[in-house]
């Protein structure tokens, strides 16, 4: 049974009076909704329709257009020939005739890397859409043609209106794009397509990333791997050289995947973070923070990954969540000899005891902790001051139980909670964040007890450590306590609910740790960019990420730029020392003047020797060894990549740049830097609005990820995948087996025959739909084969329309001629005025970032408009090649050519690749006059002629469409098969609108509602079926001849002589006793609703048998 609901626009097109249209172009056999037998389509006039395809329902294809999926039986879950499923009888193969126009059309592509451009007169239009021979060669000939690209001084003489400007984030070298990434490219590339097609000077510059840990870690596996070494046995300049190699022959995999997308970047203006270009940038900045006072060095507690033996940014931690005792693998660690798997305990707090120097006999003070290790480093209690248990206690000392060490027992109000625990907090300075801002508080002593491999130091505040020197520290941590509980001092662990910081990039536990380091205070900085915002000279979009962006620069902290890496851009900073002198540190913080920040190593020298008061001769510089963080060159990009700090054509031409889109993900991380940096060094923003798009999470909600399997490339998706593909890349991978086996089950559920072909118009149209439903995306594959078959419906729709203009030749100026001509019919006047509105909706859309909302105006024009109704209306029309019907033929011919070229200039950005091949088939191409463009990426781009916008035309064919819905309706309820014509009666309100509507278009009506005749206001005969339509209009339909009154009437005495015993029996049940008391309240609650479903059918059958019964005595 059908749910009735109010429609909305987007919804109304699923009803079953359409299903005629599609199925007449198509070959499709589409049955209505709710008719119990299915109506045999009509002989396809199509020779289009793809031979052995699969196609979905009409409904089906719309549900999964929003997606919603296709409606399937809970006991069998939906898949694309799950094993065990029921199989449906298989269709045909493609045609021996398909399989050779394929073979022809592939034959007839110019040479691969030629850039040609496809000769349509050569390639017969395939009878199927086959996306990988559509899509192909176009983005070379793009490429070759420089469409791509944009002069300079062509910008520069254009006003910032005239112009669009936009870098794409640059994806990390290190790996490939997954779908996210996709997202990115759909929503990006169709900003640039849209201002290149509307006039503007468009420049998208493409780039990548160089990751300085990402790609560290994977040279190095890789070098293990293959040659059993690591960086230190390579030196640093030969690893840094195996890197550049690496980069050369596994880093274009990520430019190989946009191409594939159609990203419409300049690729003649590619960059690279580590590239000469951008590395001038990095040092030229460096040396200005410096400069203006805003760059300095200094020790400092931060997150250190003993795995990397490194200080990592913030985007680089991870937070996991323990709820209790909980065991992991923690890398280079020899593993706890105490579990079977080697993992270490996290997840407990312990206690223990240190005994009171001059106490009372035998005096502790206990205190607890949740990184017992840690305790080596003690250099205080602290204790609440005014918390009366430990009074006695102030200016008192402990014994440290495994060096001489005595520890103060100090008063701290800030550190120390009275009621939590037993009051008394141990305080390790040099590896706690709140312990380090305590010891500054109290001028306690940092001590630091793990070195920056992760093992415990072997002195520790000059005593030996002998006992747990040279310990992994979580080895360490389990003969602690076992050393403490020797010594009576052990206090017992439990359970604690716990947040572990851990590295993305190794897995590693970061470990808090003081180390000296390079820092930017980003404080007059942070402000100049929330300010930006604040008075809305920078626009965030969607708004709601503004507090998200006033949060974090409200409560800057300075920056931490140094990374203690061999790849990546190195530090332009030298020690200075004079030759032969002694006692001098570059870590101790008494000589940082000492370090010479320089834009090379002369400057550095002349500027040591006037610090040194000594001939350049005698200067010994020593270059500092670290790298910086690779967001400090990512955050220079938008003005990198134009040859800043030089004052190129480019920079002159296209900075300030006009958009940055990105991820919600790296709001702050990236995007507030480069803003910053920005305002900073070239004292202007670096765009005007930043658009965030949604995160894209699997079907399931979770983030997609390689620890969690479910990460899909996007070519898998465009050139399709087998499921054994998808499982070898789990088996190539870093998974452990018990993850690698749930990953495999989960792909195996999802996709049992593999990720289908969609090709890249499939995949972004799809991704583009999801972004009306907010911050994250759930993507589902299967909604992206829904966009699949509608590539396959446009692809067939204008082959089969491209029938109707083969002896029309179109002009350049043929919309205004068709409309000033005055000949139109309504239909021709409706197909123009939706044309109107399809384009006015779709560039509000794209103007205001609402790129769902501009996909799904542009799909309804091409399958409620174009498709559904006006492609079924012209038929007659086209069919009909008399004299005295040319012109209204002609109308109908160049109204549909201008609906299906402006359609498809209106998809292109969404859709560039199907949408160029229709375009170049369209006949009149190379006859229109020098201002034809040579592609559809260079024509203009569709807007709204109001003029041209026809309010009456559309609201006659509103009523036209709702007797034509309601003429459908009657036929389906009386089973008229589809091939018998039918003569239908209209009464409506004289004198109304409506009556002259109806009048005027009852042509139309007996197309669409396959009526024989269609009569208005006139005598209606007895043996009719009967549909109200509104409140003025009434449709009657004669059955006589159509249906076997005597047999109809059988049928529904029989079905209600089934149904009402149901009715009984379910009321009997009901009514038992103790049912009230017994059965579960949703089992209730089903049994009413069937109860109410079956009463109901009871009353419409008896309704239908008494009207059977009147017709049969007529």
């Amino acid at each position: 049974m059908t749910d009735k609901k109010p429609q909305t626009e987007c919804e109304s097109w699923v009803n079953d009076e359409k299903f005629a249209a599609l199925a007449a172009y198509t070959g499709a056999s589409l049955p209505p909704p709710d008719v119990p037998t299915p109506v045999a389509a009509a002989p396809a006039p199509d020779p289009a329709a793809p031979p052995g395809e699969k196609k979905l329902s009409k409904k089906e294809l719309k549900r999964l257009a929003k997606g919603k999926g296709k409606k399937e039986k809970k006991e069998k879950p939906a898949s694309w020939g799950a094993p065990g499923a029921k199989k449906k009888k298989e269709k045909s193969p493609a045609s021996a005739s398909d399989a050779a126009a394929l073979a022809t059309y592939m034959s007839s592509l110019p040479p691969p890397g030629s850039g040609g451009k496809k000769d349509m007169a050569a390639l017969p239009m395939l009878p199927a859409y086959h996306p990988a021979a559509v899509e192909s060669r176009w983005n070379e000939y793009w490429e070759r043609s420089g469409f791509y690209s944009c002069d300079p001084a062509t910008a520069a003489a254009r006003s910032e209106a005239e112009k669009f400007t936009m870098v794409i984030p640059p994806p990390n070298v290190t790996g490939s794009l997954h779908l996210g990434h996709a997202l990115t490219c759909a929503v990006e590339d169709t900003l640039a397509r849209w201002h290149r097609m509307s006039g503007r000077a468009t420049m998208y510059v493409p780039g990548t990333d160089h990751a300085g840990i990402a790609t560290q870690s994977v040279v190095e596996k890789m070098l293990a791997k293959t040659e059993g070494k690591n960086r230190h046995d390579l030196g640093r300049k030969a690893f840094v050289e195996k890197v550049w190699e690496w980069k050369k022959e596994y880093g274009g995999k990520i430019t190989n995947q946009l191409r594939f997308l159609g990203s419409s970047v300049d690729w003649s203006r590619e960059r690279f973070t580590m590239d000469d270009t951008c590395g001038a940038a990095v040092t030229e900045a460096f040396v200005r923070f410096h400069e203006s006072g805003l760059l300095y060095r200094d020790t400092r507690l931060g997150n250190w990954s003993c795995a990397l033996k490194s200080a990592i940014s913030d985007i680089e931690v991870e937070s996991l969540e323990l709820e209790g005792r909980t065991f992991l693998n923690v890398p280079n660690h020899p593993g706890n000899p105490k579990d079977e798997l080697g993992r270490y305990e996290f997840g407990t707090i312990t206690s223990f005891s240190y005994p009171v120097i001059d106490g009372r006999e035998g005096e502790v003070l206990t205190v607890a902790t949740t990184r017992l290790e840690t305790m080596l480093g003690d250099t205080a209690v602290a204790v609440h001051p005014d918390d009366p248990r430990y009074k006695h206690l102030h200016g008192k000392f402990l014994q440290h139980p495994f060096f001489q060490r005595k520890i103060p027992i100090i008063t701290d109000g800030t550190l120390v909670d009275m009621n939590f625990g037993t009051g008394a907090v141990k305080v390790t300075p040099a590896h706690d964040p709140n312990d380090y801002e305590c010891g500054k508080r109290n001028n306690l002593e940092f001590i630091t007890v793990i070195d920056e491999g992760g093992a415990m130091c072997k002195v520790i505040a000059g005593e030996e450590c002998t006992e747990f020197g040279g310990m992994m520290r979580y080895d360490a941590r389990i003969a602690v306590e076992k050393a403490l509980d020797a010594k009576g001092l052990y206090g017992g662990k439990k359970p604690n609910k716990m947040r572990l910081a851990t590295c993305s990039r190794s897995g590693d536990i970061l470990e808090p740790m003081i180390t000296p380091q390079w820092y930017v205070n980003c404080n007059s900085m942070a402000k100049r960019a929330a300010d930006a915002v604040r008075d809305g000279d920078l626009k965030i979009l969607p708004a709601e990420h503004e507090k998200t962006w006033f949060q974090w620069l409200d409560n800057i902290r300075d920056w931490c730029v140094s990374r203690q890496l061999w790849w990546g851009h190195r530090i332009p900073a030298w020690f200075a020392t004079q030759k032969g002198e002694k006692g001098v540190s570059k870590n101790d913080m008494e000589y940082s003047s000492r370090w010479i920040v320089a834009r090379d190593e002369d400057a550095a020298r002349v500027k040591a020797a006037a610090l040194l008061k000594c001939p350049e001769g005698e200067v010994d510089l020593s270059r500092d060894e670290d790298v910086l963080d690779t967001w400090f060159s990512s955050g220079l990009f938008p003005f990198s990549v134009f040859g800043w700090p030089n004052q190129t054509d480019d920079m002159k031409a296209f900075y300030p740049t006009t958009l940055l889109e990105t991820g919600s993900d790296i709001l702050f991380f990236w995007v507030a830097r480069m803003v910053m940096m920005g305002l900073q060094l070239t004292d202007v923003l670096p765009f005007k609005t930043v658009y965030l798009h949604a995160m894209v999470r699997d079907k399931d909600g979770r983030k997609m990820s390689k620890s969690l399997g479910n990460v899909i490339d996007p070519l898998e998706v465009i050139n399709g995948c087998t499921l054994a593909t998808l499982n070898s890349k789990l088996d190539n991978g870093n998974l452990p087996a018990k993850e690698v086996v749930r990953a495999k089950a989960d792909q195996a559920s999802d996709f049992p025959d593999g990720i289908p072909e969609c090709g890249s118009d499939a995949l972004r149209f799809g991704l583009l739909a999801y972004t009306v439903q907010g911050r994250d995306v759930n993507l589902d594959i299967k909604r992206v084969v829904g966009y699949r078959q509608f590539c396959n419906k446009l692809w067939n729709a204008t082959r089969f329309a491209l029938q109707f203009v083969t002896d029309f030749e179109p002009t350049a100026s043929l919309l205004h001629d068709l409309m000033s001509q005055g000949n139109l019919a309504v239909r021709d006047k409706y197909m123009i005025s939706r044309l109107m509105n399809g384009c006015g909706a779709v560039v509000d859309h794209f103007t205001n970032y609402k790129f769902g909302d501009a996909q799904m105006a542009s799909y309804q024009l091409w399958m409620d408009n174009i498709c559904d109704v006006y492609l079924e209306l012209i038929k007659p029309v086209v069919y009909d090649k008399t004299e005295d019907n040319a012109a209204r033929r002609r109308a109908a011919q160049g109204t549909l050519w201008v609906a299906l070229e402006t359609g498809l200039r209106l998809l292109h950005p969404m859709m560039p690749y199907v949408t160029e091949e229709l375009w170049q088939r369209l006949p009149g191409r190379g006859t229109l006059g020098a201002e034809e463009p040579e592609s559809i990426m260079l024509a203009p781009y569709p807007e709204r002629v109001e003029k041209y916008r026809d309010p009456q035309a559309e609201a006659s064919m509103e009523v036209t469409m709702g007797i034509v819905r309601a003429c459908r309706s009657l036929r389906s309820s009386y089973q008229i098969n589809h091939k018998d014509l039918a003569k239908f009666y209209v009464k409506v309100a004289p004198g109304s609108d409506a009556e002259k509507y109806i009048v005027a278009q009852t042509d139309d009506i007996q197309t669409l509602g396959r009526a024989s005749s269609v009569s208005v206001n006139v005598e209606v005969p007895d043996s009719v079926g009967i549909v109200i339509v509104d409140d003025q209009c009434t449709l009657y339909m004669d059955l006589a001849g159509l249906v076997d009154f005597q047999a109809e009437l059988a049928k529904l005495q029989k079905n209600l002589g089934k149904t009402l015993p149901s009715v009984k029996n379910l009321a009997t049940k009901m009514q038992a006793a103790g049912y009230e008391e017994k059965v579960k309240a949703e089992i209730k609650a089903q049994n009413v609703e069937k109860l109410e479903a079956l009463k109901k059918k009871v009353a419409d059958l008896e309704t239908a048998i008494e009207t059977f019964k009147r017709l049969a005595t007529k």
